[in-house]
C-alpha cells in the first residue's frame, strides 16, 4: 500500500506539473505581439524598411511630411552625416519631428544582427515578414521497443516473457504544435496515438489473466507455434522544450523539420484505451491466429521521458516510462522503452 500511494503521488505530482507548464507556455504566447514590416525598394540597390510594433501609432505617422522626411534623409547622406537630427519640415511647428539617423557601417550592422534576421523571411514581391510564432504539422514514430527490469535488457534465460528487438515495432501518430518562447527556444505540444508491440523470444508463449496476476505458460505440444506477441494502445499527450539552432527554425519542411541542428527533453502522459495478445500458430497442418483482448493487469496509465534530437531533415526519438507496465503485484517489474525515427 506504501508502494502504491508513492506511485499515486507522483502521478499527481506529474500531472499537476504537466498543467503548470502548460498553462506558463499559453500565457507567454498570449503575450508576443505581432509586428507589421513594409520594405520599399527605392532604387535599384536602395530599399526603405518600415517597421511598426503598435498600431496604435498610425494616427502619428500620418501627420509626417514625409516628403520633407525624405529630403533631409537625402542631404544627410550627400554630406555623409551620420549624426542624429530632427527633421527640418517647413511647417515642423505642427508636424511630428521624426529623429533621422544615417548609418554608414550598414554591413556590419546586419551581420551582428544575425539572431533577429532569423525571425524574418521574404516573400515573391521582396517584403520581409515575420515567422509565425506558432506552427502545427503531424509527424509518425517509426522504431523499436523493450522493456527494462531493474535498468537491464530482460533475457530470455531468465524470464519467459523476453522480448525480441526486430519486430517489437513501436509507432505512434502526432499532432504537434510547435510554440516560439524566445529566440531558438520552441516548446512543442503533443498529442496522439501510440502502439507498443512486445514480440517475445519464445513463440509458444501465451498469456492469460488469472485470478492474482498475468500468467505466462507454454503452449501445447500438438501446436506448432510461429509467433507470440502483446500490443497495448495508449492516447498520449506530450510536452517538449525544444532548443532550435536551425537558421529557419519555423519554416516547415515536408513533416515539419527545420535545416539545423536541435534537442529537445520533456514529459508526456498516456492512457490505454486497448490491449490484445496475438498468437500464430499451424494446428493440424492449418495456420491459426489467436486475438485475446484482455487488460492483462497492465498499468492503465503511463508517464515518462521524451528526448529528441535531429539534424536538418532527420529526427530521432527516445521514450522511457518512468511508472511500470504492469499493475505492482500483479505482473512482472518493467519498464516500457522504445526509439526510433521521426517522418
Amino acid at each position: 500500500m506504501k508502494k502504491l500511494k508513492e506511485i499515486t503521488d507522483r502521478t499527481k505530482f506529474f500531472l499537476l506539473s504537466f498543467a503548470l507548464i502548460f498553462s506558463l507556455q499559453n500565457n507567454l504566447q498570449a503575450q508576443v505581439k505581432k509586428t507589421d514590416t513594409v520594405i520599399v525598394e527605392l532604387a535599384k540597390t536602395s530599399k526603405l524598411l518600415f517597421t511598426i510594433k503598435d498600431r496604435a501609432d498610425l494616427p502619428t505617422l500620418k501627420a509626417y511630411d514625409y516628403q520633407a522626411l525624405f529630403k533631409d534623409i537625402l542631404a544627410k547622406i550627400e554630406g555623409s552625416d551620420s549624426t542624429t537630427a530632427a527633421s527640418s519640415s517647413p511647417d515642423s511647428t505642427t508636424r511630428p519631428q521624426p529623429q533621422v539617423e544615417v548609418i554608414e557601417n550598414w554591413t556590419s550592422l546586419d551581420k551582428n544582427d544575425d539572431d533577429d534576421d532569423e525571425d524574418w523571411e521574404w516573400d515573391n514581391d521582396h517584403h520581409r515578414k515575420d515567422h509565425p510564432n506558432h506552427q502545427g504539422f503531424f509527424n509518425i514514430d517509426l522504431g523499436m521497443n523493450n522493456y527494462l527490469s531493474d535498468g537491464k535488457f530482460v533475457d530470455e534465460a531468465t524470464a519467459p516473457y523476453a522480448v525480441r528487438p526486430w519486430g517489437s515495432w513501436y509507432v505512434g501518430f502526432n499532432s504537434i504544435q510547435k510554440l516560439r518562447v524566445k529566440g531558438k527556444f520552441f516548446t512543442e505540444l503533443g498529442l496522439g496515438v501510440s502502439w507498443y508491440n512486445f514480440k517475445f523470444e519464445d513463440d509458444g508463449l501465451i498469456l492469460t489473466k488469472g485470478v492474482n496476476g498475468v500468467e505466462f505458460s507454454q503452449s501445447l505440444p500438438e501446436i506448432n507455434p510461429e509467433k507470440s506477441k502483446l500490443t497495448v494502445c495508449y492516447l498520449n499527450a506530450s510536452l517538449v522544450p525544444v532548443f532550435d539552432f536551425g537558421s529557419r527554425p519555423n519554416k516547415s519542411m515536408l513533416w515539419g523539420h527545420g535545416n539545423g541542428f536541435r534537442v529537445g527533453l520533456g514529459p508526456y502522459i498516456g492512457y490505454r484505451i486497448d490491449s490484445y495478445s496475438k498468437n500464430v500458430f499451424y494446428a493440424n497442418g492449418d495456420k491459426e491466429k489467436d486475438h485475446t483482448r484482455s487488460s492483462y493487469y497492465l498499468n492503465n496509465f503511463r508517464y515518462g521521458a521524451r528526448f529528441q534530437i535531429g539534424y536538418r531533415g532527420t529526427d530521432l526519438f527516445v521514450n522511457y516510462d518512468m511508472n511500470d507496465l504492469y499493475v505492482e503485484n500483479r505482473g512482472p517489474k518493467l519498464n516500457a522503452l522504445s526509439f526510433g525515427v521521426i517522418f
